[in-house]
């Protein structure tokens, strides 16, 4: 059995996205350049480190888990001509478990991706989504709230930070690591030039 993972961009005051979230700013108003711009410059000179850990991160995924919100902008009953943020063919090119309240027919997309809609809490994604990926890992994808569930639980086995140096200074928003305790021990920090990443095993949590 593989392991159980998650990995997000994070301001050096620990937001992962600001408050308004919408369909036009899904991680809310100036937030999304800021935290994600190193992932599309990866080509420059000096960002090799980045290329490769990009590259090396769902080498053995074999199936995902991710909350409603990160799946979409909507609330309550489905609007079923939704289908994601990332058009045809999403990235994930495996089965997706998404958390949610409201049932919905598993989607199949191109690529290889489908998601699957769980209603029976993250436990049952998490049995579902270890099914599905055999011997390979699962990787939590998001959004901090739902990784915050996972690893609060004691069900997170590793945990990748990528912390981009700016001080967001929202004042509201989402902060990965509100009310949690655990014990990480760090296994690997890889610097560039715009981004560290910070690999830890989870230990426990507290």
């Amino acid at each position: 059995m593989g392991v159980v993972t998650a990995n997000l961009a994070v301001s050096l005051d620990g937001y992962t996205a600001g408050p308004d979230q919408s369909l036009e700013h899904p991680f809310g108003p100036g937030v999304r350049e800021p935290l994600t711009s190193w992932m599309w410059e990866t080509d420059q000179p000096g960002r090799e480190q980045d290329a490769h850990l990009l590259g090396v991160l769902h080498a053995n995924t074999g199936a995902h888990i991710m909350g409603r919100n990160m799946f979409g902008p909507g609330r309550g009953a489905w609007d079923e001509s939704w289908t994601g943020w990332w058009g045809p063919e999403p990235p994930y090119h495996a089965p997706v478990f998404v958390l949610t309240h409201h049932p919905r027919e598993p989607l199949p997309m191109e690529g290889g991706t489908t998601f699957e809609f769980v209603t029976d809490g993250i436990e049952a994604a998490l049995d579902r989504a270890r099914a599905a990926a055999g011997e390979q890992d699962v990787e939590i994808a998001g959004g901090a709230s739902t990784v915050r569930q996972y690893l609060q639980a004691g069900l997170l086995d590793e945990l990748v930070l990528h912390l981009v140096p700016v001080a967001l200074g929202l004042g509201a928003g989402v902060r990965l690591l509100d009310d949690v305790r655990a014990t990480l021990e760090p296994v690997e920090a890889i610097a560039s030039p715009t981004v560290t990443h910070l690999r830890y095993r989870v230990l426990n949590s507290l």
